[in-house]
């Protein structure tokens, strides 16, 4: 009843909190005999961690992970999981706590605090302990090891609108994530999203984001019709994440606009199987993978750690105001997209091993 792991047969475990010594993540249910090496998660550990740009918390972590257990290296410089847990661990170093001094007895407004305090009646206000998201900091560790199980698939992740601002869909380019440190994949959206995050930057407040995640290379079968709905268990994966307030497969919530013509995913004879003309479904369908590309969005709150003062009430019912000091993502759906990309890599993982222990 703890709920700090998911996953069936690929199960993750994660620990630690924002200030605490060090966070991590247990990995079970790996394969044996994959190759991993340290170098294999840390650079995705590297493109979410903080203080990479002025839109971004300053806090600084290295981030360097390290694995404890479920590996075995051989002689010549080959190392490969053994099948049993893999311990990840990575120490927290630049910790601040005394940020959070003057709020130890106010709840944030839009935060976990109040609900943590009714739940557990502790809460650590350092930075909101568990509901930290540098918890998913753990989370990037093992989806990284989630892609070695699956890799044929290939995942990928871009910020697609902040605030009001959308990319165009014409100029959409993978290849322009690499030249930003926005994850923006349109070149004239990430001139815009500069200039309006500076201005969000520097009057203390914040702003929220929609973040898309595709994977490519998923075959068709994964998932099961009922209990075990791949769309489903991608929503849920993605509602976990710190912040966000809704997710949408495919076409989402635009569907609802459209006719039963225009939503239907055609198809036509192909070399390899059925050729789709259209992929509103969002590469699933009866909750079983369709083969096309999967296509998740999930929108993120902006932060509520602001420096605009704003009403709430202490620990004792006693109405006061709150300024939220201390190193903060004036849009956190930044580093957000890496951390998409890591439970999308989890889930299908897990899939992966539960279709293949169904049908062989």
């Amino acid at each position: 009843m703890s709920h700090n792991s998911f996953g069936h047969l690929f199960r993750v475990t994660t620990f630690g909190e924002s200030h605490g010594p060090a966070l991590g993540a247990i990995v079970d249910g790996c394969p044996p005999k994959i190759p991993l090496e340290v170098m294999d998660i840390q650079g995705f550990l590297d493109k979410r961690k903080p203080g990479q740009s002025r839109f971004t918390t300053q806090r600084r972590e290295a981030d360097e992970v390290k694995i404890l257990s479920g590996v075995f290296s051989y002689g010549d410089g080959r190392q490969v999981t053994t099948g049993t847990p893999i311990a990840l661990v990575i120490e927290n170093t630049d910790q601040r706590s005394k940020d959070y001094g003057e709020i130890a007895d106010k709840y944030r407004p839009g935060h976990a605090d109040y609900v943590y305090d009714a739940k557990y009646g502790v809460r650590d206000y350092r930075g909101g302990g568990r509901s930290s998201a540098r918890e998913t900091a753990a989370r990037v560790a093992a989806g990284a090891v989630a892609r070695k199980v699956i890799p044929g698939v290939t995942i990928r992740g871009a910020l697609v609108q902040v605030g009001p601002h959308k990319i165009d869909r014409a100029s959409f380019d993978w290849a322009e994530i690499e030249r930003n440190s926005l994850f923006c994949p349109d070149a004239r959206a990430a001139e815009i999203w500069t200039d309006y995050l500076d201005n969000v930057r520097k009057d203390g407040s914040s702003i929220g984001a929609v973040i898309e995640i595709v994977a490519e290379g998923v075959p068709a079968g994964w998932g099961a019709p009922v209990y075990g709905k791949l769309d489903a268990d991608l929503a849920a994966a993605m509602m976990s994440i710190n912040a966000v307030k809704g997710v949408e497969i495919g076409a989402g919530f635009a569907a609802a606009e459209l006719t039963g013509e225009e939503n239907a995913d055609e198809m036509r004879a192909g070399d390899k199987g059925p050729q789709f003309l259209s992929n509103n479904a969002g590469g699933v369908l009866g909750g079983i993978s369709t083969g096309q590309p999967l296509v998740v969005r999930f929108a993120v709150k902006p932060t509520s750690s602001i420096l605009t003062p704003r009403r709430t009430i202490d620990r004792f019912g006693k109405e006061t105001d709150i300024v939220t000091k201390g190193r903060h993502d004036p849009c956190v759906g930044i580093r957000a997209v890496p951390v998409g990309e890591a439970m999308m890599a989890c889930v299908l993982a897990d899939h992966f091993l539960r279709h293949r222990g169904q049908v062989g």
